[in-house]
């Protein structure tokens, strides 16, 4: 009755035996089993809708009838759709960088043919461990949904945006993904090609994503960024990638984003976000490169790519 009425099976150790109603009696479907074994006690929850047949069951063979309430009256009430939830929520989460195609994640913008390529990134984030700086272009709420027990892919369309962020961080590696008005996969694949090659820089800007989704901005040059993103990832070259996200940074400018610092060594580097603010990403060709960009300044930060398949 469970899956009939759920979906989902369930396993608790306190319960000795399970049996299968089989009685069509509305409410009752446990009826011959309990006349069989003559029970002692039927108990139900308070908001029972049967009570009546069931309380006539009991005085049939004189069992007693107890109500309980559904969550003990000194606990938030819960449920079993909860109770299996908080247990799949993750302790940890990964963040995100994008590499082109943002924007044509809002249903709105969304456009056949094009796509949206990102990758999750560690260290990662926890509800008591939070490294990076708050609302500032990583996804972050996409990761707190997530870490929340949620999805997350609502509330973002519902504030205006797109579904990037809790797709990637639930989905994780380096991801391509087509645009569309829901998240649709393309391709996968893990992240060992961006390792020692990223890195952030924090602009010290306000983000804000929201604020900002409505502006005017060269969706046809976003589109070609997230192409030419995803043949980068394709072909796990760096210097494509870095070439892509030049792609998204002069669609930034254009958009009337200010200028980033320039980086030695980089081959491509932009906001991470859309809200004008927030981080940026650096991409080098090699580690020794990211390492000396990192260590010139305390608002940089290396980053990884979060990889889950090998």
């Amino acid at each position: 009755m469970l899956w009939e009425h759920k979906k989902r099976r369930t396993s608790i150790e306190v319960i000795d035996q399970v049996v299968i109603g089989d009685c069509q009696d509305l409410g009752l479907d446990f009826k011959d089993h309990f006349l069989k074994v003559r029970s002692d006690v039927l108990v139900v929850t308070e908001d029972d809708q049967y009570a009546d047949v069931k309380k006539a069951l009991c005085k049939e063979i004189g069992a007693d009838y107890i109500v309980l309430p559904k969550t003990p009256p000194q606990f938030t009430p819960v449920s079993s759709s909860s109770i299996v939830r908080n247990i799949r929520t993750p302790a940890e989460a990964p963040l995100r960088v994008d590499f082109g195609g943002g924007w044509l994640d809002v249903p709105r913008h969304a456009r056949q043919g094009a796509y949206i390529v990102n990758c999750a990134i560690s260290p990662m984030v926890s509800l008591n461990d939070w490294s990076y700086e708050l609302k500032s272009g990583l996804g972050g709420s996409g990761a707190w949904a997530l870490l929340n027990g949620n999805d997350g892919v609502a509330s973002e369309l519902n504030m205006g945006v797109g579904w990037q962020d809790p797709a990637i961080i639930r989905e994780t590696d380096v991801c391509v993904w087509r645009s569309s008005e829901r998240p649709e996969l393309d391709f996968k694949r893990n992240g060992d090609f961006l390792k020692g090659h990223m890195a952030l820089h924090y602009t010290d800007i306000p983000h804000d994503t929201p604020g900002n989704a409505n502006n005017l901005r060269d969706y046809d040059l976003i589109e070609r960024a997230g192409v030419a993103a995803r043949e980068a990832v394709y072909k796990s070259n760096i210097s494509k990638l870095g070439a892509a996200i030049s792609l998204s940074y002069a669609a930034q400018l254009q958009e009337g984003m200010r200028e980033l610092p320039q980086a030695e060594a980089c081959v491509g580097f932009k906001y991470c976000g859309g809200g004008w603010g927030g981080y940026a990403l650096y991409l080098f060709s090699r580690r020794a490169e990211r390492d000396a960009f990192v260590e010139s300044a305390n608002c940089n930060r290396a980053i990884e790519p979060y990889i889950t398949i090998r």
